[in-house]
């Protein structure tokens, strides 16, 4: 008997093109869509930050002169509104300087026109995978937050003090515990956390951002 296949699939992935001229907005558009990608084109930032984004992986291929604020300036505007699609910024003029701030700015490629249209599929390509990790890292994220609000305020004050370095026993004496009562809730957050070793713990409290507590030699 064959094995049942899965329906879960994921989102196809979307990129959005933002520019005002026709020509070039239709040309990337087309040009994406022959090797199977799902586009959503755009003559202006307002008209894309009007549109309701896909909830799946993509990028944002962006021309840099756009009436109005510029594509550096709607940079910005993404950066304060949270929407971190990776960006791939599209000019008709080779400037460097503004180049060099679009990248660290945190843009993954900027390309002059005319476009190559390999290197224009390449940046696609690696700006969609860099927001399918984004967003894989995301979910981890979200899950750890649900593991660690399972436990009881005894078992994250134990928590704590634990990927300190701290041994049952110093716990013990700071918690005024009993040492199989110390032992008794690490178990615990070790099941609830589903942490298979404490390497194991201390990376998923490095994740969530739990402090540290100090603890008394």
């Amino acid at each position: 008997m064959a094995p049942p296949v899965s329906t879960k699939r994921e989102e196809q992935p979307v990129v959005y093109v933002i520019d005002d001229d026709v020509s070039v907005r239709e040309g990337v558009a087309d040009l994406l869509r022959s090797v199977g990608h799902t586009v959503y084109s755009f003559n202006s930032a307002r008209d894309f930050l009007d549109s309701k984004l896909a909830d799946a992986p993509g990028c944002l291929v962006l021309d840099l002169r756009l009436p109005g604020p510029s594509g550096l300036e709607f940079q910005r505007t993404l950066i304060k509104s949270n929407i971190e699609l990776p960006i791939i910024f599209i000019s008709g003029h080779g400037d460097i300087p503004m180049s060099v701030r679009a990248i660290k700015a945190g843009a993954i490629e900027f390309l002059t026109k005319p476009l190559h249209e390999q290197q224009l599929l390449d940046a696609v390509q690696a700006g969609i995978d860099r927001d399918r990790a984004r967003r894989q890292q995301a979910k981890v994220v979200v899950d750890l937050h649900s593991r660690l609000n399972s436990l009881t305020p005894r078992e994250r004050e134990i928590l704590a003090l634990v990927v300190s370095g701290a041994r049952n026993k110093q716990i013990a004496g700071q918690l005024a515990l009993s040492e199989m009562t110390v032992k008794v809730h690490r178990s615990q957050i070790m099941r609830k956390m589903r942490a298979k070793s404490l390497v194991d713990l201390v990376r998923m409290t490095d994740k969530l951002g739990v402090p540290t507590a100090s603890h008394s030699e």
